[in-house]
């Protein structure tokens, strides 16, 4: 049962970042209004590529991870580029960057995530245990 709970969730995590990708794509100016980044000129094509990939290739990973049995190791992908995000975050902080509150959400969604997907990566790749050796109390 938490197996099939763990998918539904990762399946709506790659959902939301999906449409976050494929937005980006189709108008770049949503990351510049969602992130605060400035796009003039042939920076938006930049934001465009690399903004995108990063989510769908995020979403991509995760989806692979929840629906393909054996493939559990693809929820590596996502968590590898939230948890990178992360760092640099709590980096940059420390460095001096401006943190503001815009920030600090996408380190609590960051942090979410990871936990999110090596959480179900960590329960989907265990054998299942069969009901017979373990009955209901």
């Amino acid at each position: 049962m938490i197996n099939w709970i763990l998918r539904g969730a990762v399946l709506l995590w790659a959902l939301l970042f999906a449409i976050v990708g494929v937005q980006g794509i189709l108008n770049p100016a949503t990351f510049a209004e969602t992130f605060g980044i400035g796009i003039e000129g042939a920076a938006a094509n930049s934001v465009r590529a690399d903004m995108s990939a990063f989510f769908l290739v995020a979403a991509g990973g995760a989806a692979i991870g929840a629906l393909v049995p054996g493939w559990t190791r693809a929820l590596l992908v996502p968590a590898a580029l939230y948890g990178t995000a992360l760092v640099g975050r709590l980096l940059g902080a420390g460095l001096g960057d401006v943190v503001d509150s815009g920030i600090v959400q996408a380190m609590i969604i960051e942090a979410l995530s990871v936990a999110l997907l090596l959480g179900s990566w960590w329960v989907l790749s265990r054998p299942a245990v069969a009901a017979a050796e373990h009955p209901p109390l």
